[in-house]
């Protein structure tokens, strides 16, 4: 019965996405640790990290830098588990699909958000 094939992007352009994810999991993962190690080496400037008060006057503009790159590092580590979840789908074979319409995503949107899982449409009813 016809009616009962999902409908679902081919193989080559599963492998094709699973590529391109794989990649941006990679620069996503350099990014992170980027991120961290600056992270890091803001802290390491021999101020008593108890005293936020003091440290805050020291480095008004650092301690916002180290706000800010704390919520980068954890977008980019939520942007990581997104496309790790992708690739899940991408196993399952239920990529590229909408997930409140049933219909495949736009193959452009999923190149320029490779984890997408609502199409445009769909994106757009929630607003």
């Amino acid at each position: 019965m016809a009616g009962d094939i999902k409908v679902r992007y081919s193989d080559s352009d599963l492998a094709e996405f699973k590529e391109l994810i794989e990649e941006k999991i990679v620069k996503a993962k350099s990014h992170l640790e980027l991120l961290k190690s600056a992270y890091m080496n803001d802290g390491n400037n021999g101020t008593d990290d108890t005293s936020p008060t003091f440290k805050a006057f020291e480095e008004g503009s650092q301690t916002m830098s180290k706000e800010a790159n704390t919520q980068l590092a954890i977008r980019q580590e939520k942007f990581i588990r997104d496309l790790k979840n992708a690739l899940l789908r991408i196993e399952n074979k239920t990529y590229g699909v909408c997930r409140v319409t049933g219909k495949l995503i736009n193959k452009e949107r999923l190149k320029l958000v490779p984890h997408a899982t609502l199409s445009i449409e769909a994106k757009n009813m929630q607003k």
